[in-house]
């Protein structure tokens, strides 16, 4: 089964038309607290806030609307967004598309977290996990690590200071703000989010800090930061399972969750790119062996996205745009990647996004599909992996 280029390009020129009218404002995952009656309705309980965020982000329905909860951007939806526009102005060499990321992101450069830790973004809501709680505008790595990429790719296309600026200086944020949880000669672990409070090792955080470190430093040329970026994704790397995959946390037994879809696609991609940004090449076969180990148990015979190696649903649009993105990075080594990329788009536009107004809906049951969308979520997502597909298509 192949996508074709049209079918791609309308596809995303859909989503991103039904983004662009909505000033990209939406929903959110984990947005439920921004209703200020579910937050009174709390009284600074942490089970409640819990319940509430479960309730809301787990309904059939989109029950938002119910408790007044506002559309607002998202700092990491803004990013994958300009992204998008990053890979259409390289696909197709229109200004319109260059101008409209650089618009995003100024946006982001104007609305950072305002900390003591120089640029660095988090969600716009509060928000409780089941191992913290983060205020609205908490920045956190994950976050920053995604906007810090869009800052890099317009840099790399513009050649513009201000981006690479705001790049090294995200960089104070992602490696001194509380916490280091882990480290010794050749291994070291991040927090999620800076707070001498928190313990708990989300395994994608460091991988991706020290893969954009790699990247930065490829131009700030430190080889103290060399140092920082090998020992981050070495953290992660060295707790790959004998069959290729990894857990959410570490130990394992700190979340629920086993091998999840997209988190392992963060994971391969991210040594990828500190290989690339680094020119050490030492994580490869890791790196193959855990991408071969996603293709193999993340993704159903017709590109459908599984939840969880052990757990088929729900279908969730951002495992789709996560495999689209990890197999097109994947396809250098293998173009048969390059097919599994075009049959997860396929199964993506086919199944998930709505034909009229050209948004993705969130999640697909085993009974029904949730009809709804979230802006960054599955908009966002979705926008950003169809504009890889399109670059590697085009080359």
């Amino acid at each position: 089964m192949k996508t074709s280029t049209d079918k791609i390009s309308f596809s995303l020129s859909h989503v991103i038309d039904y983004a662009a009218s909505r000033d990209y404002k939406g929903y959110n995952k984990y947005d439920a607290l921004d209703s200020k009656f579910l937050w009174f309705m709390s009284f600074g309980s942490k089970f409640l806030r819990l319940v509430y965020s479960q309730v809301v982000m787990r309904a059939p329905i989109n029950i938002r609307p119910l408790f007044f909860v506002p559309k607002t951007r998202n700092p990491k939806g803004i990013a994958l967004f300009a992204m998008a526009f990053m890979n259409l102005y390289k696909a197709k060499q229109v200004p319109e598309d260059l101008a409209e990321a650089e618009t995003l992101l100024d946006w982001l450069l104007q609305h950072p977290s305002q900390t003591q830790w120089g640029m660095c973004w988090g969600y716009q809501h509060p928000w409780q996990d089941v191992g913290f709680f983060a205020p609205a505008h908490l920045p956190n790595r994950v976050v920053t690590y995604f906007v810090t990429t869009a800052m890099m790719d317009a840099y790399e296309i513009t050649h513009k200071q201000k981006y690479l600026d705001a790049a090294k200086s995200a960089l104070i944020f992602l490696l001194q703000a509380p916490k280091v949880l882990y480290e010794d000669a050749t291994m070291k672990c991040l927090s999620y989010v800076p707070s001498e409070k928190i313990n708990w090792i989300v395994m994608d955080v460091s991988i991706l800090t020290g893969s954009i470190v790699a990247r930065v430093n490829k131009y700030v040329k430190d080889p103290a930061l060399a140092i920082e970026a090998r020992k981050l994704v070495n953290f992660v790397v060295d707790k790959q399972t004998d069959y290729g995959a990894w857990y959410y946390t570490h130990p394992a037994g700190d979340h629920p969750r086993k091998h999840d879809n997209y988190h392992t696609g963060y994971i391969v991609d991210a040594i990828l790119d500190y290989m690339d940004h680094s020119g050490d090449q030492s994580f490869m076969e890791q790196y193959l062996k855990g991408v071969a180990y996603y293709r193999d148990n993340l993704f159903l015979p017709d590109g459908a996205p599984k939840w969880a190696n052990d757990k088929t649903y729900p279908f969730d649009v951002h495992g789709s745009a996560q495999g689209i993105i990890s197999f097109v990075k994947a396809s250098r080594f293998d173009k048969n990647y390059l097919v599994l990329a075009e049959k997860i788009a396929n199964w993506a536009i086919d199944t998930m996004q709505n034909q009229k107004k050209g948004f993705f809906y969130y999640q697909k049951t085993k009974l029904f599909r949730k009809p709804y969308t979230l802006m960054r979520w599955s908009c966002g997502w979705m926008s950003r992996g169809l504009s890889e597909l399109m670059c590697k298509i085009e080359e």
